[in-house]
């Protein structure tokens, strides 16, 4: 049996709330891996509206790896939703011109940089991405997680703000499958191994 087609909108059958997100992304800051998909309860086209203050002007890339699973109702928060903290008003009256343009002269609003989300996460429904956050590969994402730092490859992390529940597996595990990298494949011998993947072993997986 061949696998999914990665460039099909919609992969399921009479189903449409839930896509291969790269097909639907026409924001060229946001890059997104082969075989993650985006399901929403009302209109997969919901995705790039909930990546907000996303701004041309600033340049920030929102970067989401393969093989992801976001839920319906994730927020991105980007840079652009940054205002000065240091100084004595965090009001930005740049942004709207006239005398006000020169405000920002010699400054900058704060930017963490671009937000990352590794290989094979789950994002779980109504959670909340930070600016500049990076998300490693093979994390969990809970439920209404407000995400403000970085998450560690195969931790669960939950609350507001998000703290560790627990790692996913041993160190020594995680290592091996950060080395194993399986997500970069060739989509063949991802196949051949999908009974494995959804295992426990690594020893089993065909190499």
């Amino acid at each position: 049996m061949p696998a999914p087609n990665k460039n099909q909108k919609f992969p399921l059958k009479n189903y449409n709330r839930l896509c291969f997100l790269k097909n639907i992304i026409k924001n060229p800051n946001i890059l997104v891996g082969d075989y993650t998909y985006y399901d929403d309860f009302d209109d997969v086209e919901n995705f790039e509206k909930n990546v907000k203050y996303h701004f041309d002007f600033i340049g920030d890339k929102l970067i989401i790896g393969k093989f992801c699973m976001i839920a319906s109702g994730v927020t991105f928060i980007m840079n652009g939703g940054n205002h000065l903290s240091e100084a004595l008003t965090s009001y930005p009256f740049a942004i709207f011109g006239e005398d006000w343009s020169a405000a920002m002269e010699g400054k900058e609003y704060p930017s963490k940089g671009d937000t990352i989300v590794g290989n094979d996460v789950w994002v779980g429904s109504g959670a909340t991405i930070m600016p500049g956050v990076t998300i490693g590969d093979g994390a969990i994402i809970a439920t209404k997680a407000v995400v403000t730092k970085d998450v560690a490859p195969y931790t669960i992390v939950g609350g507001h703000p998000a703290q560790e529940i627990r790692k996913r597996f041993p160190e020594s595990t995680v290592n091996k499958l950060l080395e194993l990298r399986w997500w970069d494949w060739p989509i063949d011998k991802i196949t051949k191994n999908v009974q494995q993947l959804t295992g426990t072993s690594i020893s089993k997986l065909i190499l």
